[in-house]
Parts: structure tokens; sequence; C-alpha cells
């Protein structure tokens, strides 16, 4: 879908759905960890006009560490929907919007990973991240979602809970378009953002890159794999690792793994790993 990046901020909502959404997961990183709860608000003509709110079962068991994090538990999960009976909602709700998540890298890549899982198609969306805007134009202590309702007298929410994230993502977002002249338009916010979030930037299943199959295939089945790593005291010597889950981010790309010379998790940049061996 095209946008027209000439509309005026000030009148975005009259000409398209503003979405704000969220992720609750069961981990940080996609393909080991995946969504549980996941919340939308759909903002049009200067008012909530739908909501999307769903708790979702994972494969495994949620451990105490995460639990802590959002206060969802097993129990809350025992008979919560799978997210193959709830992705096709969830994307038929954000087609066409202009789609805000603070920290979106993060909540794109695990939903664009469903997405892709479910063999759909990236919706039409513009995505946007309300931390980067907000670290543009919102004075604050921090940008965490939570400091930036309360330093400037904004509702949210329960923390760490879906909608009520969502909600609070929503109304970062409006301060932020306040903070522009009137004479503004979405270009200018797209400028501002700096950074490409358009869903292809976080494809992983579909992407003709046999690395990267190696990798998924390899995190999927928690099996270890020999790569030649451009980097660190091995640099290009081959080096045991055992893949757990993949962030692809405009700062750059990585894997989350254990490295088998000192067992410890590290971070390994997509662009610095030149082979892969299934062991």
């Amino acid at each position: 879908m095209n946008f027209d990046l000439q509309v005026p901020l000030k009148q975005l909502s009259e000409h398209y759905p503003i979405v704000a959404f969220d992720t609750e997961t069961s981990g940080a990183y996609a393909i080991e960890s995946e969504i549980i709860e996941l919340g939308a608000v759909k903002w049009k003509n200067g008012q909530v006009i739908e909501k999307f709110s769903v708790l979702l079962k994972p494969s495994r068991p949620l451990h105490e560490d995460n639990i802590k994090i959002h206060g969802i538990t097993n129990e809350m999960l025992t008979d919560a929907s799978e997210m193959r009976n709830e992705i096709l909602k969830f994307c038929d709700f954000i087609q066409g919007s202009v789609l805000i998540a603070h920290h979106a890298p993060f909540d794109l890549g695990f939903v664009a990973i469903d997405i892709e899982s479910n063999r759909l198609n990236f919706p039409g969306t513009l995505n946007l991240c309300s931390s980067l805007l907000s670290r543009a134009v919102l004075p604050a202590t921090n940008h965490r979602l939570q400091t930036l309702i309360k330093e400037h007298n904004l509702i949210g929410g329960a923390a760490h809970r879906a909608y009520d994230d969502a909600y609070a993502c929503l109304q970062v977002f409006l301060k932020c378009i306040e903070k522009f002249d009137d004479n503004a338009t979405l270009a200018k916010i797209v400028e501002v953002q700096k950074k490409d979030l358009a869903w292809n930037n976080y494809q992983v299943i579909g992407l003709q890159d046999q690395r990267i199959s190696s990798l998924v295939k390899a995190m999927r089945s928690q099996a270890s794999i020999n790569i030649v790593y451009q980097g660190g005291q091995t640099k290009n010597q081959v080096r045991p690792i055992k893949p757990y889950g993949i962030v692809r981010n405009p700062d750059g790309d990585y894997i989350s793994a254990e490295c088998g010379l000192d067992l410890q998790r590290k971070r390994f940049y997509l662009e610095k790993i030149k082979e892969v061996e299934l062991v």
C-alpha cells in the first residue's frame, strides 16, 4: 500500500487509521521465544474506534524470570488461543494503518516471524517507532514508555500488559505529533525517525540466504552449528555455537547464541558470519 507522505500530521488520523500495538513475549529473542499476548488500539478521526487484545498459548511453559516481567502466568494461558488462529485477524486489524510500537524493531521482529510461519503476506502498513520519535522531540529523563507517560502527564495503564502498553504508546505518539509545526507532513515524521522499519526488513524465513536458513533450522531443533566468524579472538576460524534467537535490527542483524568455546551467551552479527555448517 502506498501512503501519501504529504498528508499533514495534524490531520493524519483523518486520512489513515493509527494503530499502536504491543507484544508480551516468553523471552527476548524471536524463534527461541514466542508472543504470549498481543494488544492493539485503533485511532481514527481523533478517537479510539477499535481494540484488539488476545492471550496466546506458547509451545513451552513460561519461566519464572519472564513471568516476573509481565505477570502473565502459565495458568492464565492454559485455555488461551494459539497464534495460528489469531495472526490473520491481527493482520486484518492493522491493514492500511500507520502502525506504531515503542521499540518497534522488537515487536515487528516477533510478529514478522509469525506472519511468515503462517504463510501470510506482510500487511500494508507504514511502520513507526514511538521510542525513536520521542527521543527526537520529547524531553525526558529517559525514553522508556512508562517514564514518558509519567513525565508528560499522559494516560497509561498496567505496565507490561500488551493492550495497556499499546494505548500508552498511542498517547506518546500523539504527544510527539503535537511537537511538530502545523505545516509538518507525514514525510517529516518519517524523516525524523531516520530508520526504515518496513516489514521486509524483518523477514527471516523467506529470505534467500542459506546461512540464515541453516541458523533458523538449528534454532528450531536446538542444535549446535559451526560458523566462521569475522570477529573476536578466533577471527576467521571455525567456531561452534548453539543459536537460540534472531534479531533483525536497523543497527545490525544478529543472533543470540551460546559460544562453544567458553559456553557464554553472545551476539553474533550476521554480516560477520561467513560460513555455516550444521554439525
